[in-house]
């Protein structure tokens, strides 16, 4: 079996790259992923950009309700099961389509960066050949929507979950971190002399950008995540960090 990881960018049709459109066109199967009412606006994203951009009346699509992540043996732990579980499920509704020549799946964002299919593809077996369609990511839309370069000039740049950035503070010689998966309570035990430059709901017609000295915004970025989120009812975001 072939298995294509098609990056799909942040939730901006016009984002998908020539090469993904012609692998959703080519694939027998797409499975796409449920995860219930909370955030049911991303399945309806990634049915909208099957709306716009498949054309081949053919390609079957198969819709998998996602289990929810355990939190009660460990991050490591919980995410491992969790992954075997999703594979399992990936499994099953590859037989139920009668073991389809290629499979695809729409990965947000692009699937080498904080994202697991590449790990839960490797779960599957008999393995199959995995080819993966970059996307634009979500550090991308976030300069971009900044207008502000990754790196400052001749220096290094660290990604880290949020999590890392509390458990073991600011990485050696990174002058700027890009900051993914933050819970809400990161910013409250960094420097006041941070620049942030944030954003959620990146690509979307939700975008919310925040910048400036941490300082002065903290308090206005916690209130704004924090109302979004009850709108919606579920967040995406990330921010960079340079020290002042």
């Amino acid at each position: 079996m072939k298995l294509t990881l098609i990056g799909i960018g942040c939730g901006n049709p016009q984002h998908l790259t020539l090469e993904a459109i012609a692998a959703m066109n080519g694939a027998d199967l797409i499975l796409l992923p449920d995860k219930g009412t909370e955030k049911a606006a991303l399945a309806h994203l990634r049915e909208d950009i099957l709306a716009r951009h498949l054309t081949n009346p053919s390609v079957e699509i198969r819709r998998i309700a996602m289990p929810a992540r355990r939190k009660d043996n460990g991050y490591r732990a919980g995410v491992n099961d969790w992954h075997d579980e999703i594979a399992r499920l990936w499994a099953g509704a590859i037989a139920q389509a009668g073991a389809p020549a290629h499979v695809a799946l729409l990965v947000w964002g692009d699937p080498a960066l904080y994202d697991s299919s590449l790990r839960i593809a490797a779960r599957l077996s008999p393995a199959p050949e995995i080819r993966v369609i970059p996307g634009v990511t979500s550090l991308s839309m976030l300069t971009a929507a900044h207008r502000v370069p990754l790196n400052d000039l001749g220096e290094s740049v660290a990604i880290l979950p949020a999590r890392v950035l509390r458990e073991r503070g600011w990485p050696e010689g990174a002058a700027t971190l890009a900051v993914f998966l933050d819970d809400g309570s990161t910013l409250a035990g960094l420097h006041d002399d941070c620049r942030i430059w944030w954003g959620a709901y990146l690509g979307m017609e939700e975008q919310a950008l925040m910048a400036g000295r941490l300082g002065d915004i903290r308090g206005d970025l916690a209130a704004t995540r924090a109302a979004l989120r009850q709108r919606h009812g579920w967040i995406m975001d990330l921010y960079l960090l340079r020290r002042g």
